[in-house]
């Protein structure tokens, strides 16, 4: 018994299919909600639903790709007032494990780094498995300005919330690793 008790788990590694995934955000400005999304990011998961406190990913995003479809806005965010492109062309999300809260409700705990501020969070989502692919679905609400995102005039929440909201929909494919229904 005390082999089988040493035995290392073997958790699935994925890649997010960028094709059929999104991470967006959301907000509201001068009382009017907005939505929008990066167009570009990656990362490296390695988890198995089994075994979820094992499993650890790291999401890295080009803020620099995040639009509203408002040209004022989009103008703005890579801008040194929010999300400083320039100086922090990168935020990542390092969740170094993973908690099942029932059925396929899981939780990834980590850290959140945007303009180079990082912070613990633990990001709730949904997984879904069929065959060699995965579908996660999340929400995770932040205060921008604990990350330094809106600074000046927009440090307030007067003209933008403080409050915004990310959403994950990722789809990712297995790439290695024991099934993940074994």
């Amino acid at each position: 018994m005390s082999v089988l008790a040493a035995t290392p788990v073997l958790a699935a590694d994925w890649t997010i299919d960028p094709a059929h995934s999104t991470i967006g955000f959301s907000g509201t400005q001068t009382g009017n909600a907005f939505t929008g999304h990066f167009g570009k990011f990656d990362g490296t998961i390695s988890f198995d639903p089994a075994h979820p406190e094992e499993g650890h990913a790291k999401i890295t995003i080009d803020v620099a790709s995040a639009t509203t479809a408002d040209k004022q806005r989009d103008g703005a965010m890579p801008g040194s007032d929010w999300f400083n492109v320039a100086s922090f062309p990168t935020a990542t999300f390092e969740a170094r494990s993973f908690r099942a809260k029932g059925g396929n409700a899981y939780e990834a705990v980590g850290t959140l780094t945007i303009r180079g501020v990082s912070k613990p969070e633990a990001l709730p989502f949904t997984l879904d498995i069929s065959g060699q692919t995965a579908h996660a679905k999340g929400h995770l609400d932040l205060i921008r300005s604990t990350f330094g995102v809106g600074q000046g005039p927009w440090a307030t929440g007067q003209w933008v919330a403080l409050q915004v909201g990310v959403n994950i929909d990722v789809t990712a494919n297995q790439t290695s690793g024991s099934s993940p229904h074994q």
